[in-house]
């Protein structure tokens, strides 16, 4: 994991904290020679993570299948009544995602990266991004009905299991409660929509894809179509000449540089449109950051999840954040 330019860890590792966690660590290899015991763990899908392994074993691994990160301490009573749970739905998913545990006394680094004030804590890393999280032990199957949106977001996204059938339960299905996959796509709505687009009627284009929305609320197709939408609409709004004069006078503008990504992108520039608002992550902080962080995002989402453009900018964004 990547440390910020000033930042040293000289003076900020709690050693005794590391040495307690590894001979507890060690008691359990002892006591059980199957790893730690978990459900999952001699499959590969429990995984322990330290501040060393992080970017290897959950920021990459994330861009292929989703991650979830159990924050937990040997002193936290409910981490011992939530983790098992986790465990147990990790076995279930059968490789829909992975389960990494992280000791947040032996690893101080990560805890503090990811802002933990209180544990149990479970986040969700997709793509090489902190997607969604909880915190606290919920029941199963609040832990159940969470994963399932989360899987959501991933299969939208394009991930692939780690080596099950992609859905926890391990069967395909989604959780109780949450919208299935969907049937095979309305072809006829689709070609509305594709009509209307090359006719420049976005009320129309845009009417078809919220009517298949309604209809299948995960469709990635339909969800790249509205983003292109509501992208065609904001270019139109502008004053391209005044937006390409504001983006050259004021680099660190987040909002200056989102508007010509807009234009470059439905211009078909499509690396440009990226370089554009990644150069313009590495050069702010706060607020400014943030808006280009979420408007790269939202422009990922207009092409399909594979392209290997997305794939490279995203990559970047991760080395970026991380």
């Amino acid at each position: 994991m990547t440390q910020p330019r000033n930042f040293s860890l000289h003076g900020a590792v709690d050693l005794g904290a590391r040495q307690a966690a590894a001979q507890r660590r060690q008691r359990a290899a002892e006591q059980d020679p199957a790893a730690d015991g978990s459900p999952g763990a001699e499959a590969g899908f429990v995984i322990d993570v330290t501040d060393e392994t992080f970017n290897t074993d959950v920021v990459a691994r994330s861009r292929t299948v989703p991650v979830i990160l159990d924050l937990w301490a040997e002193w936290c009573g409910p981490c011992k009544q939530l983790s098992p749970v986790l465990e147990k739905l990790a076995a279930e998913a059968n490789g829909a995602f992975v389960l990494a545990k992280v000791d947040v006394d032996a690893n101080p680094q990560l805890s503090a990266a990811l802002q933990v004030q209180s544990i149990p804590m479970v986040v969700a890393v997709i793509g090489g991004q902190v997607a969604d999280g909880f915190l606290g032990a919920m029941p199963e199957a609040q832990v159940r009905q969470w994963l399932g949106q989360v899987m959501q977001v991933a299969d939208q996204l394009g991930l692939q299991s780690a080596g099950g059938d992609g859905e926890p339960g391990g069967t395909g299905e989604m959780p109780a409660g949450q919208p299935g996959p969907a049937d095979a796509g309305p072809g006829a709505i689709y070609g509305e929509a594709q009509q209307a687009m090359q006719r420049g009627d976005l009320d129309a284009a845009a009417a078809a894809f919220e009517k298949i929305l309604a209809a299948s609320p995960a469709d990635p197709i339909a969800t790249m179509g509205l983003g292109q939408v509501s992208l065609f609409r904001r270019v139109e709004s502008y004053d391209q000449a005044a937006v390409r004069r504001d983006a050259a006078s004021r680099p660190a503008d987040a909002l200056a540089q989102t508007r010509l990504a807009d234009i470059e992108l439905a211009s078909g520039q499509i690396e440009n449109a990226f370089d554009r608002l990644l150069a313009t992550v590495s050069r702010t902080s706060g607020e400014e950051r943030e808006v280009a962080r979420k408007h790269l995002i939202s422009l990922f989402e207009m092409l399909p999840p594979k392209d290997p453009q997305v794939s490279r900018a995203r990559a970047r964004l991760s080395s970026l954040l991380f």
